[in-house]
């Protein structure tokens, strides 16, 4: 039997949200229901509202999340009614040329659920990023349930389910960064402090946080930067420089997804350094580089794919070291609200007062 419950759905481009009735069906096989205990409120939710991802509306919003399997379907192994875990929009096949070739993080083939919540009515709901997390429960595929210790707080956790991991994995799975390298990080919101405090984990020397919002770069400072660049008053690259020697950084993430800040990145790094782009630019963005500069500095740009991670490695291990106090999960929770307040927190988000919202139940 299908049940019903509150979630919060984008009906219309750039309209406000609104929290309604939704339905939700009973897990089929490979299918699982959770109920939702917690779900960050992140850029993403906000792009599939105003248009940028899909047309596909309405959208049932909400996917950085954390709760307790209720339900699962037939050919269900790897959780059970009862489990505490994180949600992951990247459910890998074990099938595809990535996972045969043993790089499972890079899945061409990513699962969702097959069935489709809906409203009252029997509109279908696109749930965002395959989850649709702010909501009371979710229909989920089972593969993109993964289980962590249930002593962890799930507003914190629950970050995991994408911005945490998309920087934190930029940093270590990514960039590798390495005992004793220079980092830097243009961007200081909540996937920049993530890639700070990754680097950090990984033991860089050096941390330079990059922004242009000086109550940006004092949260930095919390996770772990060792020095911060106002780029609005002072050139970056040149400060970078001069911070790392005169050398560039080892290692320099890009986390806004521009043209202007990765120009920074590029020429920020050391000679044979590593860029990592994990900021999600636009379509409409375009770079231009001269192939000599490219060629005659060597080392590697990567784009960094929600952090390269594997959620059945990564979610456990970086649980593990929130719950010993190694990874400051909690300070990346700005307020905790209700789902009533998540267009609130969309307007708090886009002004850069928070670096995370979280919806608790």
């Amino acid at each position: 039997m299908s049940q019903q419950v509150r979630g919060v759905v984008s009906k219309a481009k750039g309209a406000p949200v609104e929290v309604t009735t939704i339905v939700v069906p009973d897990p089929g096989p490979g299918e699982a229901v959770v109920r939702v205990q917690a779900c960050g409120v992140c850029h993403t939710d906000l792009h599939y509202r105003e248009g940028g991802i899909t047309d596909e509306y309405p959208f049932l919003l909400g996917h950085e999340a954390a709760g307790i399997v209720e339900q699962v379907g037939e050919g269900v192994t790897e959780v059970a009614p009862g489990d505490f875990v994180v949600l992951n929009w990247r459910a890998v096949c074990g099938q595809c040329r990535a996972c045969r070739r043993g790089k499972p993080w890079y899945c061409f083939n990513t699962h969702n659920a097959k069935q489709k919540m809906t409203l009252p009515d029997g509109t279908p709901l696109t749930p965002a990023l395959g989850i649709g997390a702010f909501a009371e429960k979710t229909l989920v595929h089972a593969g993109q349930c993964t289980k962590v210790n249930p002593a962890a707080r799930p507003a914190a956790v629950g970050l995991l389910g994408c911005g945490v991991m998309a920087g934190l994995g930029a940093a270590v799975n990514t960039g590798q960064v390495e005992r004793g390298e220079s980092v830097a990080v243009i961007g200081c919101g909540g996937v920049g402090d993530a890639a700070i405090a990754g680097a950090a984990l990984a033991g860089a020397t050096t941390i330079i946080a990059v922004d242009v919002d000086p109550r940006k770069l004092e949260w930095a400072r919390g996770f772990g930067a060792t020095h911060t660049v106002n780029s609005r008053e002072t050139d970056p690259v040149e400060a970078i420089r001069e911070i790392t020697d005169g050398h560039g950084a080892d290692v320099v993430i890009e986390a806004v997804g521009r043209p202007d800040t990765y120009k920074q990145a590029f020429y920020a790094r050391d000679l044979a350094g590593r860029v990592v782009l994990v900021g999600v630019p636009t379509p409409d963005m375009t770079i231009e580089l001269p192939l000599l500069d490219v060629f005659g500095r060597g080392g590697a740009l990567k784009s960094s794919w929600y952090g390269d991670c594997l959620p059945s490695r990564d979610f456990p291990a970086l649980t593990d070291l929130y719950l010993q106090g190694r990874l400051d999960l909690d300070s990346f929770v700005t307020e905790e609200i209700s789902l009533d307040q998540v267009e609130e927190a969309f307007a708090k988000m886009h002004h850069g007062d928070v670096l995370r919202s979280v919806v608790v139940f």
